[in-house]
């Protein structure tokens, strides 16, 4: 039993008593445990700590360009005449000097739109802070000069999924900014060149889960479209192909040998490809397991022929033109 389970002294069986972060016998006076943790209320005493026992306002975030440190001046209702409008002046000129600098001006903008953007592509909130981080990056370089903020904002949010290998394309990112596509190509590629993002390859097994949803596919379409994403990134299908892409095909690769019915138009439309694209990929993928087929059959042809000669090299089976049945006695 712990000395802070314990309800009477381990000397003289006194009673104890709890004073601070101390737990002491009232009898011989021995400390029979200390927590250096004080486990008391947090907060001073304000007359609306029935309601409200916080102290403390909202954590520092990286989504604002002040961290989220600057104090708000709210509207009220029980205001009323002159300090209703003195207040109201006071809220201006406060809003005023929160922002000091274009870069602030900037960042406001652009922090904005990455918050719009990551919420409605349903983000998490580290992505959020990290595409932030990416943009302050991009100003301290001089990256912005003669470029959209919203292009930035959306290439921001671009790159912190693909070096997170969070599977969202151009094509829906670009569908949610405020920037067109050619912007945020432009900005992608400065942050790339200039930053040096560590950028790999996206899985396209990251793809398929949201596809197969979108679809309204059976699980078991998804779990074999799996295994074809597994066997075609062995054949090395996937090196150099759209990884959205190679994700349709699969699905689609699925459904026909499911007898489901799904067309390459459906699924090129929510993979944001074309349908030659999901055509030409199921026809590598139809080569590949005929090729496989072929030589799964070769091998075994071979290995009835192996086990034919080893059986007349060991006697056990007859010549050739030797007549297999018995004579009579």
């Amino acid at each position: 039993m712990s000395a802070t389970s314990q309800r009477t002294c381990p000397e003289c069986e006194g009673r104890l008593r709890q004073g601070g972060t101390e737990t002491v016998c009232d009898d011989c006076g021995l400390v029979v445990a200390e927590d250096a943790i004080d486990r008391g209320p947090e907060w001073r005493s304000f007359p609306d700590d029935a309601t409200d026992p916080e102290r403390c306002g909202a954590p520092l975030t990286r989504s604002r360009h002040d961290r989220g440190l600057s104090t708000e001046i709210c509207r009220s209702t029980r205001l009323k005449g002159r300090k209703r409008r003195r207040v109201a002046r006071m809220r201006t000129q406060h809003n005023r000097a929160r922002i000091a600098s274009k870069r602030e001006r900037n960042q406001v903008y652009a922090f904005t739109e990455i918050r719009r953007l990551t919420g409605q592509l349903s983000l998490p909130d580290s992505l959020r802070e990290q595409a932030c981080v990416l943009f302050e990056s991009a100003q301290e370089a001089d990256l912005l000069q003669g470029r959209s903020i919203e292009g930035f904002a959306a290439a921001s949010v671009y790159a912190v999924c693909r070096t997170a290998s969070v599977s969202r394309t151009i094509e829906e990112i670009a569908a949610a900014a405020a920037a067109d596509e050619d912007e945020l190509k432009v900005a992608y590629a400065a942050l790339n060149r200039e930053l040096g993002l560590r950028t790999g390859p996206i899985d396209p097994g990251e793809y398929l889960a949201r596809f197969a949803s979108k679809l309204d596919l059976p699980a078991a379409i998804e779990r074999r479209a799996r295994e074809l994403v597994d066997e075609a990134r062995e054949a090395g299908l996937v090196a150099g192909r759209n990884p959205g892409g190679v994700a349709a095909a699969c699905l689609y690769t699925a459904a026909v040998e499911a007898g489901h019915d799904l067309t390459q138009e459906a699924v090129g439309e929510v993979a944001g490809v074309s349908t030659v694209t999901v055509r030409n990929t199921y026809r590598d993928l139809r080569e590949r397991e005929e090729r496989a087929d072929r030589e799964a059959v070769d091998d075994h042809e071979v290995g009835a022929d192996r086990e034919a000669v080893d059986e007349r090299e060991s006697g056990d089976a007859p010549e050739f033109g030797e007549s297999t049945r018995h004579r009579p006695a």
